[in-house]
């Protein structure tokens, strides 16, 4: 085939007709901004705790607002990508992660910190989706949907930015305290502000073209504002479950029923409520990726915080340790890439989970280190395996026009998870991350395993839709 020239880039440049490879590096850095601060405050939690005079239970505020604002942010940046491309998003999305970075740096307490996590979780909402909007743009203009390879990119350097954060963490707090993890940020930010002005496109979105009229028409303002009203009151309650509390459950459930009647009747809906209803296999990768999640980062913040407290290691070594996994993750992700299907991925994942958590329930203060180490091979069998699944699973399954909106979708059903993850973490902690509370933990994300595993062994819908869009040579929305 001939080259052609890709219009509208931030340089000149040529592109054959396969996917323009010049857009990796700012994909694949703006899609690690959010798992990188993610995972590298597991082993801040306990030096933060100590200088700040906080327990667990309140430092694990540091992991919540973050996926707060993420959760409510990636599916709105998804729909504004979706409509407008993610060029500009982009831009402005990761300099506010420089900004957050600045805060966290000089914070003076606990509650600025905070704060700094919020802007952080702003800030890391358009890189995701914009991956995958421009993953589906590129196969609009190349005729040619083999987004296998790119894909699997963007998995591994998830995992690998997710497993090694742990580390890097470590060794960050080891040169320059818990402060220089934040300071990390800036100039993360002014790298994927560079990459995205000089090779992100001026124009590339997933097919979608904006109506005409006013903005806000085109945004259903008021549809967002339900969702948000929605999950931040629901968030909130999982935060800190308490029968105090029962107002916002009911908070919830008013803001969803009128979310749904504003979507049904809004022209141009937010979340188009009729297509995703209809569509049983995203909604049913939605729901696992909840589950999925629960049992992943409970495990990346309560058993880092357990093998920090409860174990006696340093947040050097407690990173250390997962390294294992970090190392299968990838070999996995690598090896599995390019293969079509889903659904033996997602088996021998929750298998994995299930394994991983068993092993957990036999551990205690006393155990040898190697033990902390298999936990940690085992793990990383499910951390290659599923988020390549679903993410793949939500690009063929999904709307092609809303490629990037139903990706921060994905998102935000595994925030949800992080949360339950986080909250059900601080409850069986509580002042002190034990064993006793480690093995109470472990009960909780071997039930959440076992759900995992029934959803998938029972979805009868599960690879329809990835099979029809790998074989027909471009996406198909069911």
């Amino acid at each position: 085939m001939t080259d052609r020239t890709t219009a509208g880039r931030g340089g000149t440049a040529t592109a054959t007709a396969g996917f323009d490879r010049r857009l990796l590096p700012p994909m694949m850095l703006g899609s690690v901004l959010n798992p990188i601060n993610s995972t590298i405050i597991a082993v801040t939690l306990i030096p933060i705790g100590d200088a700040l005079g906080a327990p667990p239970s309140r430092t694990a505020w540091l992991v919540s607002a973050l996926y707060l604002a993420t959760a409510l942010g990636q599916p709105v940046m998804g729909r504004l990508i979706d409509i407008f491309g993610p060029r500009r998003l982009f831009l402005v999305s990761t300099s506010l992660v420089g900004v957050a970075g600045v805060v966290g740096t000089l914070a003076p307490n606990l509650g600025v910190l905070i704060a700094s996590r919020v802007l952080l979780g702003f800030g890391t909402c358009a890189g995701y989706p914009a991956a995958m909007a421009l993953v589906r743009s590129e196969a609009k203009r190349t005729g040619q949907d083999s987004p296998g390879g790119v894909l699997t990119a963007l998995a591994v350097a998830n995992q690998t930015i997710a497993v090694l954060g742990p580390l890097l963490g470590g060794l960050l707090i080891g040169l320059g305290g818990w402060r220089s993890t934040f300071a990390l940020n800036v100039p993360l930010a002014a790298v994927a502000v560079l990459l995205g002005l000089l090779r992100l496109p001026k124009e590339a979105g997933t097919g979608e073209s904006p109506q005409r009229g006013r903005l806000a028409a085109q945004l259903d303002l008021p549809g967002m504002a339900l969702f948000a009203a929605m999950l931040i009151s629901l968030l909130l309650f999982l935060m800190n479950l308490h029968l105090r509390d029962w107002y916002l459950p009911a908070i919830t459930a008013a803001a969803s029923a009128a979310f749904a009647v504003r979507e049904l009747r809004a022209p141009t809906p937010f979340i188009n409520l009729r297509v995703l209803g209809g569509n049983t296999p995203l909604l049913a990768t939605y729901g696992r990726a909840l589950v999925a999640y629960i049992v992943a980062y409970a495990f990346l913040y309560g058993f880092t915080q357990w093998t920090e407290e409860g174990f006696g290691l340093s947040p050097f070594h407690a990173g250390l340790v997962q390294i294992p996994m970090f190392l299968v993750a990838i070999g996995v992700s690598v090896v599995t890439g390019r293969r079509k299907g889903v659904r033996g991925k997602l088996i021998v994942g929750g298998l994995g989970q299930i394994a991983a958590c068993a092993v957990m329930l036999t551990l205690t203060g006393d155990s040898p280190v190697w033990t902390l180490v298999l936990v940690a091979l085992i793990f990383g069998i499910p951390q290659g395996l599923n988020s390549l699944a679903l993410q793949n699973s939500v690009y063929f399954q999904s709307d092609p026009e809303r490629t990037a909106s139903s990706a921060g979708l994905l998102r935000t059903f595994a925030y949800v998870g992080s949360m339950v993850a986080s909250s059900t973490a601080a409850a069986s902690f509580g002042q002190r991350a034990d064993t006793g509370g480690m093995h109470h933990l472990a009960w909780i994300m071997l039930g959440a395993g076992v759900l995992y595993l029934l959803l998938t062994v029972f979805d009868r819908t599960l690879g329809r839709a990835t099979e029809q869009g790998t074989t027909a040579g471009a996406p198909q929305a069911p």
